[in-house]
């Protein structure tokens, strides 16, 4: 025999069924956008305190020429080796579609431009991401992991000051040097394709980026490039800042900084290309 106040009690229970239902699907509607928005939020008051913190002294300049060397200098050479490749490619690829019109004259310019205000500034961010970005993710997560980062708060140390502040500005001032490099192998590789292999005339080639290359292209790439630079090192920095979860975690949050970093530079230049192109 089934007791009456059992039958009652499992009615309310039925009736409180759905609403719990309704409550658990809504919380996992909601975690994404929630975490997005957190993960936002963090990665804002970060940039917002370095900002701070960068103005402040004391200066470490002996962390920011370490930051320097290893964001910039120790980048040349994949930079380089990625640009020279990259005119070579777009030069062969430009000269076979311009040749089709009879306009193959028009290469030395076309490639020029796309170097300067797109390609370079876009694939040098993403050359240091892949390089620079995730070894900061990785050191700092490690950092945070084994405790150093809490050390160096007890001893009256900002964390914020002595570790992202050097980051952040070497990759802002770096980036545009590495878009300059990136461009001048660029067209090296993109003239010697051109000239020596697809028999472009040297002259209409070098007039042609004189003529059509103007200082706002130029500018369009180093605003892009310290852009790129400040959302790298701030990204980067903020997942390894607060990595938690010991070594899976270090992995976890070097995996994250790559892929945002990347996203974000490809938004990025979408939003300044459409600011600073008169269209």
């Amino acid at each position: 025999m089934t007791d009456p106040e059992t039958k009652a009690a499992d009615g309310e229970g039925d009736k409180d069924a759905p609403k719990f239902a309704w409550r658990d699907l809504l919380l996992r509607v909601l975690e994404l956008p929630l975490a997005f928005l957190d993960a936002v939020g963090a990665t804002v008051l970060l940039a917002v305190n370095v900002i701070v913190w960068a103005i402040r002294p004391p200066y470490r300049v002996r962390q920011l020429i370490a930051s320097l060397d290893f964001v910039g200098v120790q980048s040349f050479f994949i930079v380089a080796l990625t640009g020279v490749f990259t005119g070579m490619v777009f030069a062969l690829q430009t000269v076979y579609g311009f040749r089709r019109f009879g306009a193959e004259g028009m290469v030395g310019g076309v490639v020029a431009i796309s170097l300067t205000r797109e390609i370079s500034p876009v694939f040098a961010g993403l050359m240091v991401t892949s390089r620079a970005g995730s070894a900061m993710a990785a050191e700092l997560g490690n950092m945070r992991v084994t405790e150093q980062i809490d050390a160096i708060a007890t001893m009256g140390v900002s964390p914020v000051q002595y570790l992202v502040v050097p980051r952040v500005i070497a990759a802002v001032v770096m980036l545009p040097c590495l878009c300059v490099l990136f461009t001048l192998v660029g067209m090296t590789g993109a003239y010697a394709v051109a000239v020596s292999l697809l028999n472009v005339d040297p002259g209409v080639f070098l007039e042609r980026v004189r003529t059509l290359v103007e200082p706002r292209d130029v500018m369009m790439g180093l605003v892009k490039s310290g852009v790129n630079g400040f959302l790298i090192a701030v990204i980067s920095c903020k997942q390894g800042f607060y990595a938690s979860g010991g070594a899976k975690g270090v992995g976890l949050a070097t995996t994250r900084a790559v892929v945002q970093s990347a996203v974000a530079i490809l938004i990025a230049n979408y939003i300044i290309t459409m600011w600073m192109t008169d269209v």
